[in-house]
């Protein structure tokens, strides 16, 4: 017997994601599930945070308050959601979301949550710390008749994972068709980051402004094998091509297998097929055991920072950065206690002979850390403020520094799989141990692939020295202190040349920051894709804000900024 398709669509690619999203998804076309992804690794932090002054928080406030206009659309529309909005909390928000629908006048509604991904008591001394569970739990929920269900730390893929499982009632190791679920769940999971949102290539073909004005998300047509087809409703913004499939296949992953709890799915064996307008097919997908353990986040507080931008206007503008440096480091020296990292940053943003004030001024940052909340504020609010009159000319900061703020720190440990208690708590209130991501018997412990045999080089010709992003398109982000960099081209004679020409030593050239820090490289030529992972490049995360872009959104963008030697032919 046939069974047909599941349409399941994202509504949230973070935590303060565009709130209209859930609303727009449910009234811009048919449905069967609206996934919601609110939990970064940084969200976390946030949320642990908010349990330290509440206990009966930790969730994502957000959530209620779209279901509050949505509820009566999502039923009358027979759609189920499902989210991970629980984050800390996910029994606490599931209660709420029954009492809004008893307020609402739905108390029919079916409210089930997946738990067992709090490890805190394992990690003595981080503020959060949390499994990464799969889809086992959300399937089971649904398969109990959950209209709604909310999970606490599962994979972003996991929100797709699941309800495809129960749809299609996939045994736990049919991993070629959850691979292809997971693939389709990554797809989505940031929201219209599928649909044309930080597109490396938005400005051709007329994709200006007015098409990404407002973009619509993404939704997965997902067939019994696995396969999927990446579109959005008719007539919302935004764009879906091989290419944004393409650039999002690559944000935050590392080797051609990409790991999870309900299958290893290789990205290496991925087709993207371009099947009509605003529909990609994605195929192919093959999938491997799981590893034998699960990924932990741990969030911690790190301390306090502070900061100071010092700006430097017209002339001579190393000698008045040399000046301030010298003037706060000698105030740093002679106070009480002296930050534990002091670290300086010169950025260049002038311009000789500029038009603007702006346009004629540096940017001195000035960043300062220690376990003491006074020694980075006091100590550096009075140091800085007292040069007002007794510094380099033009002297004036962009906002005075306040008090030292907490900061976070995030690391990720392992668990066996079979130590995690996974728990699926039904809409009656029966609580059911999940099998599946963590009692199963069959894994496989997670090793890179053999690099695949790299294309023919191109013939020699001419060059042109030229920006690679002429030819390159490019995603980044960060996982944790690491940086990937996605860099993808569009047709087989630039991957010729790129597979070649963009080597470990090349990037490193290109992306000087990386000079000194392991990288690897991975290839995945059915994406003509290369996939590079930078170690430590941010520091202890996104929270610590170790960098001036501290989540690498901005890295890919920066290499394809940088200038080499292309092939005329490709230009």
């Amino acid at each position: 017997m046939t069974v047909r398709p599941l349409r399941i669509g994202n509504a949230s690619g973070f935590y303060g994601d565009r709130f209209d999203a859930m609303r727009e998804m449910l009234t811009g076309g048919p449905l069967d599930v609206l996934t919601g992804d609110y939990l970064a690794e940084l969200t976390l932090l946030i949320l642990g945070r908010d349990r330290l002054k509440d206990p009966s928080r930790g969730y994502a406030k957000t959530f209620l308050r779209q279901l509050e206009e949505c509820l009566g659309l999502a039923r009358e529309r027979d759609v189920r959601i499902v989210a991970n909005a629980g984050g800390l909390n996910p029994a606490g928000l599931a209660a709420a979301v029954r009492e809004l629908a008893g307020r609402l006048g739905l108390g029919g509604l079916r409210i089930a949550h997946v738990e067992g991904d709090d490890l805190g008591d394992r990690f003595p001394g981080a503020l959060t710390a949390n499994a990464y569970l799969g889809g086992a739990g959300i399937a089971a929920c649904l398969a109990a008749g959950a209209d709604i269900v909310v999970t606490g730390r599962v994979t972003d893929a996991a929100l797709v994972t699941g309800p495809a499982a129960a749809h299609f009632g996939w045994a736990p190791d049919a991993y070629d068709e959850l691979a292809g679920a997971v693939v389709a769940g990554h797809v989505l999971e940031c929201g219209s980051q599928a649909t044309g949102g930080n597109y490396a290539f938005f400005a051709e073909h007329g994709r200006g402004p007015d098409i990404l004005r407002h973009p619509g998300y993404p939704l997965a047509e997902i067939h019994a094998d696995g396969s999927s087809v990446i579109t959005k409703h008719d007539g919302t913004g935004g764009f879906v091509d091989v290419g944004t499939v393409t650039a999002q296949l690559l944000y935050e992953t590392q080797g051609a297998r990409y790991a999870g709890p309900d299958a290893t799915a290789r990205l290496d064996s991925v087709v993207l097929t371009q099947e009509g307008p605003d529909r990609v097919r994605v195929d192919g997908v093959r999938g491997e055991a799981p590893p034998p353990t699960l990924k932990v986040g741990l969030n911690r507080l790190g301390g306090f920072r502070n900061e100071v931008v010092f700006v430097l206007t017209g002339l001579d503008i190393e000698a008045k950065a040399a000046l301030a440096r010298a003037q706060i480091e000698d105030a740093l020296d002679r106070a009480k206690s002296r930050p534990a990292e002091v670290r300086w940053e010169l950025a260049r943003t002038d311009r000789a002979d500029a038009p603007t004030e702006e346009s004629a001024s540096a940017l001195l940052r000035l960043v300062v850390r220690d376990t003491d909340a006074d020694t980075v504020g006091r100590t550096l609010s009075g140091a800085a403020i007292e040069l007002a009159l007794a510094s380099y000319p033009g002297f004036h900061v962009t906002a005075p520094p306040g008090k030292g703020s907490p900061y976070g720190v995030f690391e990720a440990a392992y668990v066996e799989r079979g130590t995690v208690p996974h728990v699926a708590v039904l809409p009656n209130g029966e609580r059911t141990p999940v099998a599946g991501d963590t009692r199963s018997t069959e894994t496989r412990t997670l090793e890179p692939p053999a690099p695949p045999p790299l294309p023919a080089p191109l013939p020699p010709g001419p060059t042109r020295r030229a920006p690679l992003g002429l030819v390159a398109g490019a995603r980044s982000g960060d996982k944790g202190g690491d940086a990937n960099v996605g860099v993808w081209v569009r047709s087989d004679d630039a991957w010729r040349w790129l597979a070649h020409e963009l080597t470990v030593e090349r990037l490193r050239e290109l992306l000087p920051e990386a000079a000194d820090l392991r990288v690897s490289r991975h290839d995945l030529p059915n994406l003509r894709a290369l996939n590079f992972v930078v170690e430590g490049l941010l520091g202890e995360g996104v929270a610590a804000q170790a960098r001036f872009d501290p989540q690498a959104k901005g890295l890919g963008e920066w290499l394809r900024a940088r200038h080499l030697d292309i092939p005329e032919v490709l230009l």
